[in-house]
């Protein structure tokens, strides 16, 4: 007989097994990519040598992490590959804020900074108004949290 306190239960427990039942999906991949494809196929080095978001091209690539980078020329790419950590995005472009919460999240490629000569890229751009308000703090944080939140 299904009461009423038993349905209260049953519907309170409903979210607790959601979020059990996704630690038993697999591990969140190294690197955040669409289709295989980082950063949605922006130039990581761009963010650095242009100061803002470049568009990559299909037949400038390089493999990262399990995923594919693309640059806008030659030149980008062999900076990257010359010395990749210096160019790819922290927690795997990965939102910067979500990681520093203890979580993931996907990225906008418009929403990104670059503090210490280090590429940060967030959900959105109203994100990285929060990210930047306390940039320290949640880089201590998300530091903390990474790569522990892959598998979260």
């Amino acid at each position: 007989m299904l009461t009423r306190r038993t349905f209260l239960v049953s519907a309170a427990a409903a979210p607790a097994l959601t979020f059990l039942t996704k630690a038993a999906v697999a591990a969140e991949p190294p690197v955040f990519a669409t289709k295989g494809i980082a950063i949605n196929g922006y130039d990581p080095v761009g963010y650095f040598t242009e100061g803002q978001a470049v568009k990559g091209l299909a037949e400038f690539t390089s493999e990262w992490d399990g995923a594919t980078l693309q640059f806008a020329s030659a030149g980008t790419k062999a900076m990257f590959d010359a010395d990749p950590e210096k160019f790819a995005p922290k927690y795997g472009g990965y939102c910067a804020y979500a990681v520093s919460k203890g979580y993931t999240a996907s990225t906008d490629p418009q929403a990104w900074s670059i503090h210490e000569d280090r590429l940060y890229l967030n959900f959105s751009k109203s994100v990285r108004a929060l990210w930047s308000a306390r940039k320290r703090h949640h880089i201590k944080s998300a530091d903390a949290n990474w790569p522990g939140v892959l598998s979260a």
